[in-house]
């Protein structure tokens, strides 16, 4: 099976804008992160459900951390990439679409 093209690319200006934004991205290495903090743990795991959600749209799936009961850490990457691709902006950008539910 191929690799899907936007899991193989990167587009610097798209990355550079997205951490420009004001968001709450960061990059760490070959990943990008963000912290999410909600009211309680029943905010934190329906955020959780709809960022399941919006991976399977995308069929890109970051690493999804619940901390201290009302935090939730995203991590993207492309494994197959081993670093950043457009995959990961992307879901980013979805990822905050879904923020508030």
């Amino acid at each position: 099976m191929a690799v899907p093209e936007n899991e193989t690319r990167l587009n610097e200006a798209a990355l550079a804008s997205l951490l420009a934004s004001g968001a709450g991205w960061t990059r760490d290495g070959a990943a990008l992160t963000k912290t999410f903090t909600f009211k309680g743990f029943k905010g934190a795991v329906a955020f959780v459900n709809r960022v399941a959600e919006a991976a399977n749209a995308a069929n890109h799936h970051p690493d999804i951390h619940l901390e201290r009961y009302k935090t939730v850490r995203i991590v993207l990457t492309t494994h197959v990439a081993h670093g950043l691709t457009d995959a990961d902006v992307d879901l980013a950008r979805a990822i905050d679409a879904v923020q508030g539910g």
